[in-house]
């Protein structure tokens, strides 16, 4: 179980601050639906090389403060 929850409408915003922080990942990479988290984390800790509390933490930080265009 991921140990977060992604709205569909709170992605779209997550993912364009994802993209400007890791403009190295594609859309395949980012592809989302509501409920997959946890297939969301195991990619994006595979291409960034990243342990998942690092990927969780960044994803939570950009949902903190959704509005915000930092990550």
């Amino acid at each position: 179980m991921a140990e977060i929850t992604i709205s569909k409408e709170n992605w779209q915003k997550l993912k364009l601050k994802v993209e400007r922080k890791y403009r190295e990942l594609t859309e395949e990479d980012l592809a989302y639906e509501p409920g997959q988290e946890d297939q969301l984390i195991e990619r994006l800790m595979t291409r960034l090389k990243r342990n998942r509390e690092y990927v969780v933490f960044t994803l939570q930080k950009g949902l903190v403060n959704i509005d915000n265009n930092r990550l």
